[in-house]
Order: C-alpha cells, then sequence, then structure tokens
C-alpha cells in the first residue's frame, strides 16, 4: 500500500538506503538532515513510515534506571516488609462561640479583656467526626438502618386482619341504620359560615363632607318651604 500506515514507524533512514533506484533518491550532494526532514521524506511503498528522529545507539537502555534493587519475587515472599501507620493528630480550630460565653461569664466587656481572655484560654472545637481514617469507633455504635418489624405470620394465616377488616364494617353498617345519632361534638362555625345565617345590617348610603361643614347653612335655597325639601329626599330614597 502506498504511503506504508500499515504498521508502526520504523527507525530512520540511512544514506545508505537512499541510493538509487530507491523512492529517496537524490540527485547530486546528499545530506543527512534531507532524511530527518518530514517533509521532504517520501514514503516507501509497502512499508510503514520511517521515523525522522535521530535515536540514540545500541548501547543506549530505554527506561528509568532504578539505583535500588529490591530483591525481586524471592525477596517479597521472605522478607515481608510491613509499614507501620503514623498516628494523624487533626487540629482544630478555635473555638471562639464557647469561649465568648465563658468570658462574658468572667466578667468580661472590653475588647481588651476579651483579646487577653483568648490569649490563655484556648478552647478548640471538638471532631464530630467519629469516623475518620484511623480514629477509634465508639463501642456501641451500629452501622446501617434499623430493621422492620417482624411480620406477624400467626395473624396473616388465622386471617386476623380480615376479621378486624369486618367487624369496622358492621360497626359502621349499624351506626350509619340508627334513628338517633349521637352527636359527637359540636363544630364551631366559620365568619362564612355566620354571615350566611346572620346577614350584617345594611348601611345607609351618605355622600361625605368635611366635619367643618356639619352645621354650615346652605347659602341657596331652592324649595319653596322646607317641607317641599323634605318630601323630594324622602321621595329620592
Amino acid at each position: 500500500m502506498a504511503g506504508g500506515r500499515a504498521g508502526p514507524r520504523r527507525r530512520p533512514m540511512t544514506l545508505a538506503e537512499a541510493g538509487p533506484g530507491t523512492e529517496n533518491e537524490r540527485v547530486g550532494l546528499v545530506r543527512l538532515s534531507m532524511l530527518r526532514n518530514p517533509l521532504i521524506l517520501k514514503p516507501e511503498l509497502g512499508k510503514p513510515m520511517r521515523n525522522c528522529y535521530s535515536l540514540p545507539g545500541p548501547d543506549f537502555t530505554y527506561g528509568m534506571y532504578m539505583h535500588k534493587r529490591d530483591g525481586g519475587v524471592p525477596e517479597a515472599i521472605g522478607h515481608w516488609d510491613s509499614v507501620k501507620a503514623k498516628p494523624h493528630k487533626r487540629v482544630m480550630p478555635r473555638d471562639f462561640v464557647t469561649m465568648g460565653c465563658r468570658a462574658v461569664d468572667e466578667g468580661c466587656t472590653k475588647a481588651r479583656e476579651f483579646a487577653l481572655y483568648y490569649k490563655y484560654m484556648d478552647i478548640r472545637c471538638k471532631d464530630k467526626n467519629i469516623l475518620r481514617y484511623g480514629c477509634k469507633i465508639p463501642p456501641g455504635m451500629t452501622f446501617g438502618r434499623p430493621s422492620r418489624p417482624p411480620t406477624p405470620l400467626f395473624d396473616i394465616m388465622q386471617h386476623r386482619y380480615k376479621e378486624l377488616w369486618m367487624e369496622r364494617q358492621r360497626a359502621r353498617t349499624v351506626f350509619q341504620h340508627s334513628p338517633v345519632k349521637k352527636k359527637i361534638g359540636e363544630v364551631r362555625e366559620n365568619r362564612t359560615a355566620f354571615l350566611r345565617t346572620h346577614p350584617p345590617p345594611v348601611k345607609e348610603e351618605s355622600f361625605w363632607h368635611p366635619q367643618r361643614f356639619e352645621k354650615a347653612e346652605p347659602h341657596l335655597r331652592t324649595f319653596p318651604d322646607p317641607d317641599s325639601r323634605k318630601k323630594a329626599l324622602s321621595a329620592s330614597h
């Protein structure tokens, strides 16, 4: 296949391989830099693409050199090296809420007194995360969710729940067909139900005017006498 990308890249090409009759034949002076440029290097027919990077010699060892020898599998089986975990003590932050309450109990009222109290009384917060790695678990602690109460198989086999349901249905039927129903308790009516049975009195409409004009007399008298005025107002109402 032309292009040669069917397999992994091969080692860089040498000047001896770029001879006459090959795809990378050059006319004139052939330099080694021509075989290191991927833009100039031509692919070979039926061969994978060559690597244009300069590789080290045959005496070069690839990988990382380990200065310490662990002995391999026999050393690991015969001499098992166990590592002890170092105790990790977590430094908790200061509990300023507790220190402030205790400072008030001691009679501190000024900022300088509070600062001196915080300096000599170092109270830390409690570590509530008791399940942290390396911490001790309380002896009475139980993990998981509590189990469900056991199912009463004896009541299920004896059809106890069916009998209880039938008894409630019989009592309900007797109560519904009883002539006199017992009064369980009075239900207090709300405001809406009370206003339905006791509607409030209708207020008479009156035109509003300022209080200073309550006793003021009219400047114009369009009625011939007071009786005519009363009759006209009563007819309008």
